[in-house]
């Protein structure tokens, strides 16, 4: 866990703290990602396999580089970036805030005027509480949350247990 205690304001107290789950996160969009990371790896990979070993020119054996980078990140990288973000991330409600810290990254949101506050449940009761809209599949450059959730711009409590009653201490410090 991240101490925040030195950035907590005068009057402000944690209510609640915890963490992200660890390993690995499989999602339903993954039904459609992980085919297609295969399919673009596998092509990458055996289409650098083969120009390596023809007397191509060097700049059309360079070409292919980027392509096989970009297929091990969607294929393997993006869940050992994701869970390697996780594991430094930590949570915590307090009676005036709403804290996600990273490292050495606060990214902190007033109790009192938070965004639409969204919530999903899993079988086992853990969950994820989003703080904000859900951004659209394609929505913009700077989001590669459909790639790697902790990458995702709406700030969020990923997959923590008892989400239900995590939200509804939420609820009743807003309202509070």
């Amino acid at each position: 866990m991240i101490d925040v205690r030195p950035q907590l304001l005068a009057g402000e107290n944690i209510i609640w703290e915890g963490v992200p789950s660890r390993g690995l996160i499989l999602r339903p969009i993954d039904v459609f990602l992980i085919p297609f990371s295969l399919v673009w790896g596998g092509f990458a990979m055996f289409w650098n396999n083969d120009v390596w070993k023809t007397d191509a020119d060097l700049s059309f054996k360079l070409f292919g580089l980027p392509f096989l980078f970009i297929g091990f990140y969607v294929t393997v990288g993006r869940f050992l970036i994701d869970i390697a973000i996780r594991r430094k991330t930590s949570y915590y409600v307090t009676n005036r805030r709403i804290i996600i810290a990273r490292t050495s990254n606060l990214k902190s949101l007033d109790i009192k005027r938070l965004p639409a506050v969204e919530w999903s449940e899993r079988s086992d009761g853990s969950g994820t509480i989003r703080f904000g809209a859900s951004e659209g599949f394609f929505s913009g450059a700077n989001n590669f949350g459909i790639w790697q959730p902790s990458a995702d711009t709406t700030p969020q409590f990923m997959r923590v247990p008892h989400v239900r009653s995590l939200y509804e201490l939420i609820q009743r410090q807003s309202d509070s």
